[in-house]
């Protein structure tokens, strides 16, 4: 089952009177239970292929599917739903909110849903659990180590049952031994069903996933 499509997608911007085309008629198929690397340098356009798969960027040509559904940009409110529905977050930079719990960090997400607090309570504990920190609950991010706030960040990711997990450099803010840890957290989501789609420069991270990816100049190669 095909979870996410992108069909001769393009990307072009104006900077300074400049076109700069980020994406050149990019298609893609992101299958349901896929654990897919994007690879590519600096400026090779996978952040921008990223942000459209999360439905932050409108393409400026092509077509883009979320579980078989064409999504049009042009319905702002809507496009806000299906992210919070649909897609999950890892961001390099963490985006915790600083004063902020763990707790309540993974429980916004279910504030957007509508959830009840008994439901998001119990929810978040749960997958609070699920990467091991159920005895850091009630801890501010300031006391947290980098790769405790990036598994918070995977929590809030998964509150909401996620169609697809988007990660964005996820062990760029780490050291070593704390970006193997979050990598084998991706691959256990991966084993238990989750579509992981992991952003990276980096090949030898890139290779943790099944599928590989290579972007460069805007093009898959």
């Amino acid at each position: 089952m095909v979870n996410m499509e992108l069909s001769e997608v393009s990307k072009v911007y104006q900077l300074d009177g400049v076109e700069v085309r980020a994406l050149n008629k990019v298609s893609l198929k992101i299958n349901k239970g896929d654990f897919v690397s994007i690879v590519g340098p600096s400026g090779s356009g996978k952040s921008t292929l990223m942000h459209i798969l999360g439905l932050l960027d409108k393409p400026t040509s092509g077509k883009v599917r979320l579980e078989g559904k064409d999504i049009f940009f042009d319905n702002d409110r809507r496009l806000a739903e299906l992210r919070n529905q649909k897609i999950g977050f890892v961001f390099q930079s963490f985006n915790l909110l600083p004063r902020t719990s763990a707790l309540a960090n993974v429980e916004l997400p279910l504030v957007y849903a509508g959830l009840s607090l008994k439901e998001r309570l119990l929810r978040a504990k749960e997958v609070l659990a699920a990467v091991n920190l159920e005895e850091r609950l009630n801890h501010f991010p300031n006391q947290l180590s980098g790769g405790e706030k990036q598994r918070v960040a995977i929590a809030r990711a998964l509150v909401n049952n996620p169609s697809i997990i988007l990660a964005d450099e996820p062990t760029g803010n780490l050291d070593s031994n704390s970006g193997k840890e979050i990598l084998q957290i991706f691959k256990k989501l991966h084993q238990k069903g989750h579509t992981v789609v992991l952003v990276t420069h980096d090949l030898e991270i890139a290779r943790t996933a099944k599928r590989m990816i290579k972007v460069k100049d805007g093009e898959i190669v």
